[in-house]
This record gives C-alpha cells, structure tokens and sequence, in this order.
C-alpha cells in the first residue's frame, strides 16, 4: 500500500515499505488550514511551513523561516539515504550543492531475470522478462500478455532497478500496482522546485522525491510518469535504457498546457460523438436519427461532414480527413472509403443505396428560398413582351410525345397537308423566355445548373419545378406560349421553305412512345396528322442517309426507381428500341428543327451554339458485314469524332446528315438551347441579341463543363440500379447477348438485350461479332460496379 497526502490537488505516494518520513509529516493533521503561498506563473499553490519550536517539538525557540514541501522532503531524503540502501542500478550521487555527477547515467546489461520496458510496436510498450539471448544481440522476453518474442536492444525503453530474476507471472500484478499508484500531478511539483533550483533529474531520483523510495515498484512509477508527460519536463539525455529529464520553462509549460487541455477536450468530444455513432447504429431502421438532427450542433456537423468527405473521396482538407480517420479509428473501423460509408448507411444517415457521385460532383439538387420566391413572382407577372406578336395556332391538332414519366413536356409536333400535297410539319418549342430574361436571377441559377437532372431516382430541374411545370411546360387542353417552327418539304425529303414565330398553340395529346406507335400501326383515319408526321421522318430519314448521315440508333434503358430511400425499393426497368417508330418519328422532327434555327441564325447573322460534328474517317461501308442495329451502331460510335460548336456560323454535322445544327427544342431542360431562344426571340422583335459569339462561348464552357458532370452522373446511376436489378434477379435465369466486339482472346464486350446494359463475359470459341450468345449472372454488386457473367452453352 501506499500512504497518500493531497497537496493541492496533488498527492505525496509513500510505500507502506519505505522507513518513516520526519514526524514532521504525522503532525500535519490540520494541513488544511495552512497559509500558501501561489506562484503566480501558473497558479499553483504550495504550504507554508513554519518552524517553530511547538510545532517540531525541539523543546527550544527558533526563528522563522519559509520552506516549500519539496524542500523538507529533500531534507529528510538526504538523510534517510544514509540509514538505508536503495537496490537501484542506476549509480545515483549528488554534490552538496545538489548537482547531478556525470556517472547518473550508468548504462546496465541485459541478463536474464531483468523486468524491462520496451517497444513492441509504433502503437505498443510492453512490459517484460528477459528470458535468454537470441543470436549475437536480440533476446527472447516473455510479456504482460503471455507471448514470448525476440526483441531488439533498440526496442527497450527502460529496465526496471533492483531487480533479479523477476518472476514472469508477477509482471500483471506489477503493471497493476504501478497503474494505481501514477499520479501525474505529482509531476508538476516536482517541476516547480526542480526549476527553482535548475536541476535535471532521473526516474529513481524523482521516485525518491515523490514517493520516498527508488524501489522497483516506485522507480518504474516515476519513470512512467517522466515518459508519459508532454508538458514539465523534456529528456535532456539519454544513454542506453537510461535518461536525464530536465524542467521545462515556464511560458513553454503554460502553452503546452494549454495545448494539452484542448486536446483534451477535442478528445472527449470525438468520445462523445462516437457513443452518438454506436448509439445510433444499435437502433433499428425507423427510430434512427434523421439527417437533419445530426446537422443541429456545429461540432457534430462538422464531424459528420467530415465523415461524409471521406465516404465520397472528396476531403476538401487534411483535417477533414484527419477528422474521418480518427472517427474510424476510434469505431474500430479501417481507414477506407467502404468503411465510412457503410458507418453512415448503419447510423441512418445515408441510405442503402446513396448515390455517392450526386453528392461527390455537387450537383444542385434543391433550388435556394430567395430563387423559388423569385420564380413565383415571375409566375404572378401577367406581361408577355411577345403577346402582339404571337401567332394563333390552336386550330392545329398538336401532338406532345415523350415517356410516360416526363415531368417537363418542352416539345410537341402538328402537320398539315399542303393543296399541292407536301407536307408542312410544325415543331413548338415551349417558350420559357415568356417568364425569364438573360441576366436575370432565376436565369443565372439556370446557367450554374447547365440541365435538369433526370435519375432513376428522381429528377432535378433546371428551373423551380413549380415554374417550369405551371408556367413554361405544353400541358394538354391548355393555352401554352411556344416558338413555333414551319417546314415545308419537298417529296425528297429536303426543306422547301420554314418559318420562325411565337405562336399559342393548344396541346391536344399527351402521348407516351407506346402509345404513338401503337396509333401508328392501327392507322386511324382520324389521326391523319400523326400519320404524316410519321410520312415526314421517313422522308427526312431518307434524306439524310442521302448526305450521308450516319444511323446509331441502339437500345436505350429507362429505370424509375420507387421509393429510393428504401432498403429494398421498387425497380420498374424500361428498355427502348430508338429504331422504334415514334421514337424515329419525334427523332427526325427535332433534328429537322435544329437544321431550320441553324439555317435562320445564318440567314440573319445571328450567334448561336451551332453544332457540327465532322465524319470524314468514316467508311460506313466497312461495316456492311454487322448486322444493323446496336452491333453496328456500337461499331461505328467508337470511331466518331467528338462534336465541335462554333458560335459565329453554322459547321456541317456529317454523322446527322445536316449543313447545320442548332438544339432548340428543350429549352426548359438544356441552358443552351435557351440562349438559343433567347438570341432568336430578340430578332423576331428587332432587337439585337443579348449574347456575342464570345459571351456564348463563354457561358457554354460553364454549361459544357456541367453537362459533363451530369452525363458521368447519369451513366453511373443507371448502371448501379441494372445492377442491382440483376441482383434481385433468380440465379438460374438467362439473358440474351449480342456479342458487340472482342476485347481480348475470348472476352467479348456483350449488349445484355433484356436490360440494355453492356457487359463483358468469355464466349465459347465458334461464336463471332454479331451473334447472339446466353449467359447468367454469377455476380452482381452495384456498389462496387461488379458484375460477372458466365456463357450458358447449349447442348
């Protein structure tokens, strides 16, 4: 046991085996009511003691005289050192004046029996008994945990004094006794008298100081709390397994304690946090915190932020990911991606099936207060600047075709048939410039957008959604503002004549790609016009395959994805021909708008995004040997050159067919196409145009940029939900595959029909470009982008 005596919020440690100190200590019963005296650097206070004959029992009278405690127990050290034997190894001597000698560091050798400290690890000091020699330097040590391993002379830290053949079955009881016993305040003591007095000190000299004895026990004490410390005392010197420490100064002890206590508190409130974390994840999935609560206080937000950044790989710091590794650490997690992702899919922060990229490329996926008050008032605004010039065209049957979920209908189509027997066919664009002007505030959040984001999870409009639904999208058997486009062709399909206006036009079906094919092949006489829309796209598709236009049409996958948020939620997976009828049809149509715009722009000097893309390379013929449709489609996209805007004149797009190409037909959802409008609005009421060729420039780089982000985001979303849909699928069912290419040897890039997604598999040997081959899925993990196929092959 060991006698304990509080000195301030310090304590005085004596063995129960240590020779009585003066009777000067038994007669402190009244210690509390002592004067002190503070030293007014750090605050610490310390007894007064006087001398006085009463009070020592000296039978005579003194004079007075100031002593610190340190001071007395020095006194009675010094003389109690003469009376008995301390079984140190280490040689300690000291002058009269107290100084330390030269042979305080006497360096000991390695035998066994010795009890000694050492490095098992960067993270780990063991305790240990040497045991025997292993080789020329090295020895065996049996440690507090029971292994028995070879060591180094580098790896010991300190050999415990005065002690022989210790027993190795001892060493936890030794550890334990030695951890009840540390008081690290008895450092800042012993510091204040050492650094008054300028004097270094060794663990058995500060056990001596503190505890009253260097014993083993109280020498590995002292030791203990000498390497431990980060803020008294710094190791002046060391020799072997033996080191010199040195008081620290005072301003340099005062910032290292406030160093200490703040990393303190950063450390309990990682604790804190962590016990947020593992209370959360310990409770099951409908009384998980919501995302919103662990936003709530500043420090817990930043920590999960933190988290977050690392989830996504997009630490925007090395704290933030200092942060992060930390957390982990802490959880008893590895330092990985994986790891703190699945750390906030179980504490209910991200859903299962959280899409890291929308997160990771930051795509705006809310519009701010100060822009959805802004598109109301837009709404609330009756002026239409074009309202004199608007041409009535709601005496024409118009037709609106897109997919069946389509939150924003931006285009729709009429036709006529002319006396002499040609066709006229009308494109109406929406016209969102009724509402927004250039420059304006819901205009540049349009431009930070670039697009509305369409996910299989949801989608993400360029405008405020009530905006761009109430105000700017064709609604059926309602009065819609539009930018009407008239083509007149010739029987080969070529423009004969066209016309740009503002029109009101009154949409009279709203059709999915389903529905319009299935009209088509019934062939009903009341929808004549449908049926010389579908005449005007095969003219225009022979046309263009006349220019030289080039035919890419494959299979397209739609995925809607019914409560997202859920564990397990409703996957409905769409796969669309675009050799479809309808879908060619409203394809022809919109290419043949771009055509008129880019032909109007150029007729009227006007700068615009005209796009082209050159095809020079391509020697179509080369691929007469694929069958037509994706194979060939697939063959022919890997060759093409990427397409080029030029915003002064119209460039030729040889893979469309067309001298030239401007997109105007989806105003509501691509920025670029509403500077489109916007430049040709301002013609058609004789002003100049808001935008030079170098401002559209400009502003396309922004929206190019951002569209790239979309598309990368698109495409990995919709792979990871055919994943996971071919997840759910039964292990034994069989998918056909058109065998797009070879990769290497037998690996061949496959189109999986069913689901419209390309994959990789091994074919049988026999198989070629072109066929049609089974597989099944082996494995399929969306999250890490894995999917395994296995050929199936017939008997």
């Amino acid at each position: 046991m060991m006698a304990v005596r509080a000195v301030n919020g310090g304590s005085l440690f004596r063995s129960a085996a240590s020779p009585p100190l003066l009777a000067f200590w038994c007669g402190f019963r009244h210690f509390s009511s002592l004067p002190f005296r503070r030293n007014s650097e750090l605050g610490l206070r310390f007894p007064i003691f006087c001398c006085e004959n009463q009070f020592l029992g000296y039978g005579v009278g003194r004079s007075c005289s100031a002593y610190s405690l340190v001071d007395c127990v020095m006194e009675e050290l010094a003389a109690s050192r003469q009376r008995r034997r301390v079984r140190a190894n280490v040689k300690v001597r000291i002058t009269s004046t107290g100084e330390l000698l030269e042979d305080k560091l006497v360096n000991r050798e390695l035998e066994k029996g010795l009890l000694l400290e050492f490095k098992k690890d960067s993270d780990r000091i063991l305790l240990g008994v040497a045991q025997r020699p292993d080789g020329k330097k090295n020895w065996m040590v049996y440690d507090q945990n029971g292994f028995t391993s070879s060591i180094k002379p580098q790896q010991i830290t300190y050999i415990v004094p005065g002690v022989e053949n210790f027993d190795q079955t001892d060493i936890s009881k030794f550890l334990q006794k030695a951890e009840e016993n540390l008081d690290p305040t008895l450092l800042e003591i012993a510091w204040v008298e050492l650094l008054e007095k300028n004097k270094s000190v060794t663990a058995e000299e500060l056990a001596e100081m503190i505890f009253g004895s260097a014993e083993p026990l109280e020498s590995y004490c002292a030791h203990l709390l000498l390497s431990k410390d980060e803020v008294y005392f710094a190791v002046q010197e060391t020799k072997g397994y033996c080191s010199i420490y040195v008081p620290r100064p005072t301003r340099q002890v005062e910032e290292l304690l406030h160093k200490k206590l703040a990393k303190e508190a950063a450390e309990k409130e990682l604790q804190d946090f962590v016990q947020l974390l593992v209370s959360a994840k310990a409770k099951p999935a409908h009384a998980k915190p919501s995302k919103s609560l662990w936003m709530m206080d500043e420090k817990i937000r930043n920590k999960i932020e933190s988290l977050e950044a690392y989830a996504i790989d997009d630490c925007k710091s090395d704290e933030q990911k200092r942060t992060a590794g930390m957390i982990l650490k802490t959880m008893g997690l590895t330092k990985t991606v994986s790891s703190a992702l699945n750390l906030l899919i179980n504490i209910g922060y991200f859903p299962v099936h959280v899409n890291l990229d929308l997160l990771k490329f930051n795509i705006r996926t809310n519009h701010s207060d100060e822009i959805i008050a802004a598109a109301e008032s837009l709404l609330s605004e009756s002026y239409d600047p074009d309202e004199v010039n608007r041409k009535d065209l709601t005496d024409l049957k118009v037709y609106a075709i897109d997919v069946d979920d389509a939150d924003e209908l931006d285009d729709a189509l009429s036709a006529t048939r002319l006396q002499d027997g040609r066709i006229r066919v009308w494109i109406h664009a929406a016209d969102p410039t009724r509402y927004v002007q250039p420059g304006s505030m819901v205009d540049r959040e349009a431009l930070r957008r670039g697009t509305s984001v369409f996910l299989a999870t949801g989608t993400y409009p360029m405008f405020p959604e009530k905006l761009a639904m109430e105000g700017m999208s064709l609604k059926q058997g309602e009065l819609c503002n539009a930018v009407s486009i008239s083509v007149v062709l010739h029987s080969d399909g070529s423009i004969a004549e066209y016309s740009v206006q503002n029109s009101i036009i009154k949409p009279t079906y709203m059709l999915t790609y389903e529905s319009a094919t299935e009209l088509l092949y019934l062939n009903l006489e009341e929808e004549a016009e449908l049926k010389m829309l579908s005449e005007a796209a095969a003219l225009r598709l022979k046309w263009r395959r006349q220019q030289g236009a080039i035919d890419t049409s494959t299979l397209e996958t739609r995925i809607k994805v019914v409560n997202p948020e859920d564990p397990e939620p409703s996957i409905n997976l769409y796969v669309e021909n675009q050799a479809d009828p309808a879908m060619q049809l409203v394809s022809e149509m919109m290419i043949l708008c771009g055509e008129v715009v880019a032909t109007f722009g150029s007729a009227n000097n006007l700068p615009l995004p005209y796009r082209g893309q050159p095809q020079s390379n391509i020697d179509v013929s080369a691929f007469s040997h694929l069958p037509e449709g994706p194979v060939r489609s697939s063959a022919i996209v890997r060759i093409m050159r990427a397409a080029e805007i030029d915003f002064r004149k119209p460039i030729r797009h040889g893979v469309l067919g067309v001298p030239g190409y401007v997109q105007f037909t989806s105003p509501i959802r691509r920025y670029l196409d509403l500077l489109a409008h916007y430049q040709v609005k301002a013609f058609l009421r004789g002003e100049s145009p808001p935008f030079s060729a170098g401002q559209l420039e400009g502003m396309a780089s922004i929206v190019n940029m951002q569209v790239r982000l979309v598309r990368r985001l698109s495409g990995s979303s919709l792979r990871y939900w055919i994943i996971e849909f071919l997840r759910r699928q039964p292990r034994e069912k069989k998918y056909r595959a058109l065998i797009l290419r070879f990769i290497k040897d037998r690996v061949a890039a496959l189109l999986l029909v069913e689901v419209g997604l390309q994959a990789s598999a091994w074919v049988s040997i026999g198989a070629q470009v072109g066929d049609e081959v089974e597989v099944q899925v082996e494995e399929a993990h969306p999250r890490d982008d894995v999917l395994s196929l296995k050929e199936v092959i017939r008997n």
